[in-house]
Protein backbone atom coordinates (compact mmCIF):
# COMPACT_ATOMS: atom_id res chain seq x y z
CA UNK A 1 0.00 0.00 0.00
CA UNK A 2 1.44 3.23 -1.10
CA UNK A 3 2.23 5.55 1.68
CA UNK A 4 0.30 9.24 1.44
CA UNK A 5 2.71 11.89 0.42
CA UNK A 6 3.40 15.11 3.23
CA UNK A 7 3.67 18.43 2.18
CA UNK A 8 7.73 18.25 2.06
CA UNK A 9 7.29 14.94 -0.09
CA UNK A 10 5.43 17.16 -2.34
CA UNK A 11 8.02 19.78 -2.54
CA UNK A 12 10.66 17.85 -2.75
CA UNK A 13 9.24 16.09 -6.19
CA UNK A 14 8.04 19.42 -7.61
CA UNK A 15 11.60 20.79 -7.57
CA UNK A 16 13.21 17.35 -8.94
CA UNK A 17 10.10 17.73 -11.63
CA UNK A 18 11.36 21.31 -11.89
CA UNK A 19 15.51 20.13 -12.50
CA UNK A 20 14.28 17.50 -14.26
CA UNK A 21 12.41 19.79 -16.65
CA UNK A 22 14.42 22.49 -16.84
CA UNK A 23 18.27 20.91 -16.84
CA UNK A 24 17.74 17.29 -17.92
CA UNK A 25 16.90 15.60 -20.68
CA UNK A 26 13.20 13.93 -19.95
CA UNK A 27 12.61 10.16 -21.08
CA UNK A 28 9.63 9.82 -23.24
CA UNK A 29 7.34 6.97 -22.13
CA UNK A 30 6.08 6.51 -25.98
CA UNK A 31 7.63 6.67 -29.45
CA UNK A 32 8.71 9.46 -31.00
CA UNK A 33 6.34 10.14 -33.96
CA UNK A 34 8.97 10.83 -36.68
CA UNK A 35 10.11 6.96 -36.03
CA UNK A 36 11.73 6.60 -39.12
CA UNK A 37 10.34 9.15 -40.97
CA UNK A 38 13.49 10.84 -43.86
CA UNK A 39 15.38 13.42 -42.09
CA UNK A 40 15.99 15.48 -45.56
CA UNK A 41 18.64 18.23 -45.76
CA UNK A 42 17.04 21.63 -45.60
CA UNK A 43 18.60 25.06 -46.63
CA UNK A 44 20.10 26.71 -43.60
CA UNK A 45 16.99 29.38 -43.40
CA UNK A 46 14.71 26.41 -43.81
CA UNK A 47 16.33 24.80 -40.80
CA UNK A 48 17.20 27.73 -38.46
CA UNK A 49 13.16 28.43 -39.37
CA UNK A 50 12.44 24.78 -38.03
CA UNK A 51 14.65 25.39 -35.15
CA UNK A 52 12.55 28.63 -34.58
CA UNK A 53 9.44 26.60 -34.04
CA UNK A 54 10.34 23.48 -32.14
CA UNK A 55 12.63 25.50 -29.79
CA UNK A 56 9.22 27.90 -28.80
CA UNK A 57 6.89 24.17 -28.43
CA UNK A 58 9.76 22.99 -26.43
CA UNK A 59 9.22 25.94 -24.21
CA UNK A 60 5.35 25.19 -24.37
CA UNK A 61 5.93 22.05 -22.74
CA UNK A 62 8.64 23.44 -20.64
CA UNK A 63 5.67 25.73 -19.04
CA UNK A 64 2.93 23.13 -19.15
CA UNK A 65 4.91 20.83 -17.23
CA UNK A 66 5.03 24.02 -14.66
CA UNK A 67 1.49 25.05 -14.85
CA UNK A 68 0.07 21.34 -14.33
CA UNK A 69 2.33 20.58 -11.38
CA UNK A 70 2.15 23.89 -9.86
CA UNK A 71 -1.95 23.06 -10.21
CA UNK A 72 -1.62 20.12 -8.97
CA UNK A 73 0.50 21.00 -5.89
CA UNK A 74 -2.93 22.78 -4.36
CA UNK A 75 -5.84 20.83 -6.20
CA UNK A 76 -8.62 19.67 -3.91
CA UNK A 77 -10.29 16.79 -5.25
CA UNK A 78 -7.24 14.31 -5.62
CA UNK A 79 -9.52 13.25 -9.11
CA UNK A 80 -8.12 16.65 -10.37
CA UNK A 81 -4.63 16.07 -9.44
CA UNK A 82 -4.36 12.42 -10.96
CA UNK A 83 -5.72 14.09 -14.30
CA UNK A 84 -3.72 16.98 -14.03
CA UNK A 85 -0.64 14.61 -13.65
CA UNK A 86 -1.12 12.29 -16.23
CA UNK A 87 -1.38 15.24 -18.39
CA UNK A 88 2.28 17.00 -16.96
CA UNK A 89 3.26 13.07 -17.63
CA UNK A 90 2.35 13.11 -21.54
CA UNK A 91 3.73 16.50 -21.96
CA UNK A 92 6.80 14.99 -20.84
CA UNK A 93 6.41 12.72 -24.06
CA UNK A 94 6.38 16.35 -26.10
CA UNK A 95 9.05 17.58 -24.15
CA UNK A 96 11.50 15.07 -24.93
CA UNK A 97 10.45 14.67 -28.58
CA UNK A 98 10.95 18.16 -29.12
CA UNK A 99 14.53 18.27 -27.29
CA UNK A 100 14.92 15.19 -29.64
CA UNK A 101 13.84 17.02 -32.62
CA UNK A 102 16.22 20.24 -31.68
CA UNK A 103 19.32 18.14 -31.47
CA UNK A 104 18.62 16.81 -34.76
CA UNK A 105 18.36 20.28 -36.22
CA UNK A 106 21.80 21.11 -34.13
CA UNK A 107 19.58 23.74 -32.16
CA UNK A 108 19.01 24.45 -28.46
CA UNK A 109 16.13 24.63 -26.05
CA UNK A 110 15.65 28.17 -25.06
CA UNK A 111 18.23 30.03 -22.49
CA UNK A 112 15.23 31.13 -20.84
CA UNK A 113 13.64 27.78 -19.83
CA UNK A 114 14.06 28.42 -15.90
CA UNK A 115 12.68 31.67 -15.93
CA UNK A 116 9.76 30.21 -18.36
CA UNK A 117 9.26 27.59 -15.96
CA UNK A 118 9.19 29.82 -12.72
CA UNK A 119 6.72 31.92 -13.80
CA UNK A 120 4.37 29.15 -15.01
CA UNK A 121 4.48 27.33 -11.68
CA UNK A 122 3.24 30.37 -10.03
CA UNK A 123 0.30 30.73 -12.51
CA UNK A 124 -0.74 27.02 -12.04
CA UNK A 125 -0.76 27.60 -8.03
CA UNK A 126 -2.74 31.05 -8.90
CA UNK A 127 -5.21 29.00 -11.18
CA UNK A 128 -5.44 26.31 -8.74
CA UNK A 129 -6.16 28.31 -5.53
CA UNK A 130 -9.29 29.55 -7.30
CA UNK A 131 -10.69 25.97 -6.89
CA UNK A 132 -10.84 23.09 -9.14
CA UNK A 133 -13.76 24.53 -11.46
CA UNK A 134 -11.45 26.77 -12.23
CA UNK A 135 -8.05 24.53 -12.37
CA UNK A 136 -9.67 22.62 -15.15
CA UNK A 137 -10.74 25.35 -17.04
CA UNK A 138 -7.65 27.10 -17.19
CA UNK A 139 -6.50 23.72 -18.30
CA UNK A 140 -8.86 23.85 -21.04
CA UNK A 141 -7.72 27.39 -22.43
CA UNK A 142 -3.92 26.33 -21.90
CA UNK A 143 -5.07 23.46 -24.00
CA UNK A 144 -7.30 25.00 -26.77
CA UNK A 145 -4.67 27.86 -27.07
CA UNK A 146 -1.21 25.20 -27.66
CA UNK A 147 -3.52 23.35 -29.94
CA UNK A 148 -4.17 26.83 -32.22
CA UNK A 149 -0.75 27.80 -32.00
CA UNK A 150 0.46 24.11 -32.93
CA UNK A 151 -2.32 24.39 -36.05
CA UNK A 152 -0.09 27.40 -37.26
CA UNK A 153 3.73 26.14 -36.79
CA UNK A 154 2.23 23.00 -39.34
CA UNK A 155 1.34 25.49 -41.51
CA UNK A 156 4.85 27.31 -41.40
CA UNK A 157 6.98 24.56 -41.25
CA UNK A 158 9.08 23.82 -44.00
CA UNK A 159 7.73 21.34 -46.54
CA UNK A 160 10.29 19.15 -46.24
CA UNK A 161 10.54 18.95 -42.83
CA UNK A 162 8.35 15.91 -42.17
CA UNK A 163 9.85 14.87 -38.75
CA UNK A 164 9.06 17.70 -37.21
CA UNK A 165 5.87 17.45 -38.65
CA UNK A 166 4.56 14.28 -37.45
CA UNK A 167 5.84 14.93 -34.18
CA UNK A 168 3.71 18.52 -33.59
CA UNK A 169 0.94 16.43 -35.20
CA UNK A 170 0.50 13.74 -32.52
CA UNK A 171 0.93 16.74 -30.19
CA UNK A 172 -1.93 18.61 -31.12
CA UNK A 173 -4.41 15.49 -31.05
CA UNK A 174 -2.99 15.03 -27.55
CA UNK A 175 -3.88 18.57 -26.69
CA UNK A 176 -6.94 18.39 -27.80
CA UNK A 177 -7.94 15.18 -25.92
CA UNK A 178 -6.32 16.53 -21.98
CA UNK A 179 -8.54 19.91 -23.01
CA UNK A 180 -11.80 17.58 -23.77
CA UNK A 181 -11.04 15.72 -20.80
CA UNK A 182 -11.24 18.77 -18.47
CA UNK A 183 -13.92 19.86 -20.04
CA UNK A 184 -15.89 16.81 -19.02
CA UNK A 185 -14.79 16.63 -15.71
CA UNK A 186 -16.86 20.21 -15.04
CA UNK A 187 -14.22 22.66 -16.03
CA UNK A 188 -15.74 26.34 -15.73
CA UNK A 189 -14.99 28.67 -18.50
CA UNK A 190 -12.67 31.84 -17.78
CA UNK A 191 -13.79 35.33 -17.76
CA UNK A 192 -12.76 37.70 -19.97
CA UNK A 193 -10.03 39.08 -19.46
CA UNK A 194 -8.11 36.21 -18.45
CA UNK A 195 -7.90 34.00 -22.17
CA UNK A 196 -6.79 37.43 -23.39
CA UNK A 197 -4.12 38.53 -21.13
CA UNK A 198 -3.24 34.33 -21.78
CA UNK A 199 -2.90 34.41 -25.30
CA UNK A 200 -1.25 37.73 -25.14
CA UNK A 201 1.46 36.18 -22.80
CA UNK A 202 1.81 33.32 -25.16
CA UNK A 203 3.02 35.53 -28.06
CA UNK A 204 5.06 37.16 -25.97
CA UNK A 205 6.90 34.02 -24.95
CA UNK A 206 6.65 32.73 -28.60
CA UNK A 207 8.53 36.00 -30.30
CA UNK A 208 11.07 35.49 -27.33
CA UNK A 209 11.44 31.76 -27.40
CA UNK A 210 11.82 31.85 -31.49
CA UNK A 211 15.09 33.27 -31.23
CA UNK A 212 16.42 33.20 -27.51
Amino acid sequence: MDRALTPLDRVLADAQNALSTVFGRPDAGRANPAGDTADVVMEDDERRHAAGLMRINHVGEVCAQALYVGQAAVARDPRTREQLLAAAAEETDHLAWCADRLAELDSRPSLLNPVWYAGSYAIGVIAGLRGDGWNLGFVVETERQVEAHLHEHLEQLPAADLRSRAILETMKEDEARHADHAQAQGARVLPQPVPTIMAAASNLMKTIAYRI
